[in-house]
């Protein structure tokens, strides 16, 4: 359970405490104004605004970086390449490899929507329940289906991460090693591969059944035999008054409509 988002969610600060429905409609406008922005030179601002929601929310920065780290990882190996490929224009070479002002640009700029984005969705999920998120989002006309299916899979993640737990741990206990210096060849890895395989397989056909056994419980507990009302937000964290709750919203929303209008009067960095 250590990788849960919201494991800070009840903590005392102006983010936490900001209604849901405004926090998600105003984080989410300037999660899609980053997504949009073509402009290097509005980077800077994009990680400022991050940094400063960031801070506002009081979340340890340990909670940051051990959830940065993984996706960050991922995303530095899919644009390490760019400064090497993209663009005419050489900074250095030596021999055939050349550093190129283009993919520079694209690398920087790359990063840095995804530090900005990254943030104000951990910020977003990290300062409130997931569950009242999902009554947030059902309250501003989320299909009630898609709400149970987003909270099933929130709380069956975990169950799946503790069940691949105990099926490594009990492959490590008769013996199973991911990686024997002793054993070399094709044989060896060959045989590694179809055991993680037939782990893979195994977790497939549990969590199968176990959705299964979840659906017919529902069904057996009345699930969808009556209509449901849109449930309002709530959670154990008292929220600000709700003027400052609309002046939130308010400055995200001219934050994001701020970042479209720069994108096309700020003139690109050209180098």
């Amino acid at each position: 359970m250590g990788f849960e988002l919201d494991e800070y969610a009840y903590l005392n600060s102006p983010i936490h405490r900001w209604e849901a429905r405004a926090k998600l409609i105003g984080l989410l406008a300037l999660i899609f104004a980053f997504a949009f922005v073509q402009n290097l030179r509005l980077v800077p601002a994009m990680l400022a605004v991050a940094l400063l929601v960031y801070g506002l929310s009081r979340l340890p920065l340990s909670f940051l970086a051990a959830r940065l780290c993984y996706p960050g990882l991922f995303i530095l190996g899919v644009v390490a390449f760019l400064p090497f490929l993209s663009g005419p224009t050489v900074l250095w070479q030596w021999g055939w490899l050349s550093i190129r002002q283009e993919g520079i640009m694209a690398l920087l700029l790359v990063v840095g929507r995804f530090l900005s984005i990254v943030t104000l969705g951990l910020v977003l999920f990290g300062t409130t329940p997931f569950l009242a998120v999902v009554k947030a989002m059902r309250s501003l006309g989320l299909p009630a289906l898609l709400a149970d299916m987003l909270l099933l899979t929130y709380r069956y993640l975990f169950v799946l991460l503790e069940m691949l737990t105990t099926m490594q741990r009990s492959m490590r206990l008769r013996g199973f090693r991911y990686h024997k210096p002793q054993q070399k060849g094709w044989r060896a890895s060959g045989q590694r591969l179809q055991r993680v395989a037939s782990l893979l397989g195994t977790l497939f056909i549990r969590s199968y059944e176990q959705a299964e056994q979840i659906y017919v419980a529902m069904r057996l507990r009345g699930y969808g035999c009556a209509p449901r009302q849109p449930l309002s937000p709530s959670g154990r964290v008292p929220t600000l008054p709700l003027h400052w709750s609309h002046a939130g919203l308010s400055v995200s929303l001219l934050t994001a409509v701020s970042f479209v209008v720069m994108e096309h009067w700020v003139q690109p960095f050209t180098g």
